[in-house]
């Protein structure tokens, strides 16, 4: 992580602490910084941002009143959870209570995740690169083990880290807020998919043209592997609206 930060010169107009801040929120948002990961300690990232430690904090603080970071005592400063539960929570129960809302909920990704797919074949990074492929072998590995939830887990960390190789904030930002919502469609599509062998192997054929057309930077294959992957789960589902 540390090479994720770079030295800040002072500048001519403005605070110290608002080019610190503003070096921060763009890793957060651009997605090289991910939710839950823990920022080095202020003495060590006052070191690689060149800045003094008063001029840090001012920003960490600010940082912290923007939600974009949290801090706990002895526990330093970690980036946020960027959720929005007054949109989730509702939609959750809907899938839960209404078949129509599973149907619409897909809709939803196949418009968003085609153009993530398109996104990040074009922009991927070899970090973006390492990161897709992590998720791709962990979801495997769990499914092989008979882990279910775990496999549906990084299935949805697969989708989210496609997102974040489009380095589109606006795409990445409302993919992290809808995670839970994406997780639990993830979950009841491959747990209508997985009664077979065939429908197994299917999935992980999908998922893996997916992720081999993004690492050939193939922008059509990559659209066409996620259109593809979304109308099958849509027949698992039962969804057979045009």
């Amino acid at each position: 992580m540390q090479n994720l930060f770079t030295p800040i010169v002072s500048p001519n107009d403005g605070r110290l602490s608002d080019v610190i801040a503003e070096q921060i929120e763009s890793l957060i948002v651009e997605g090289q910084l991910h939710a839950g990961d823990a920022l080095p300690a202020e003495r060590e990232l006052s070191r690689l941002l060149s800045v003094s430690r008063a001029s840090l904090r001012e920003a960490l603080l600010r940082l912290v009143s923007r939600e974009l970071l949290s801090v706990r005592r002895n526990a330093g400063y970690t980036v946020a959870e960027v959720t929005a539960p007054k949109l989730t929570d509702p939609l959750l129960r809907l899938m839960q209570e209404q078949p129509k809302a599973v149907a619409d909920v897909l809709e939803l990704r196949q418009g968003v995740e085609t153009l993530c797919a398109d996104l990040a074949a074009r922009r991927a990074t070899e970090k973006d690169l390492t990161s897709i492929a992590s998720a791709l072998e962990r979801m495997e590995s769990a499914q092989q083990a008979g882990k279910a939830s775990e496999a549906a887990d990084w299935d949805a960390r697969l989708h989210l880290a496609v997102a974040e190789a489009s380095h589109n904030v606006a795409l990445v930002t409302m993919m992290r807020g809808l995670f839970s919502v994406l997780r639990e469609h993830v979950r009841r599509g491959r747990a209508a998919m997985l009664v077979s062998d065939e429908g197994e192997e299917q999935l992980r054929l999908q998922h893996r043209h997916l992720v081999d057309a993004i690492h050939k930077n193939d922008p059509a294959d990559a659209v066409a592997a996620a259109a593809a992957h979304l109308r099958y789960i849509r027949q698992g589902l039962g969804d057979d609206r045009d």
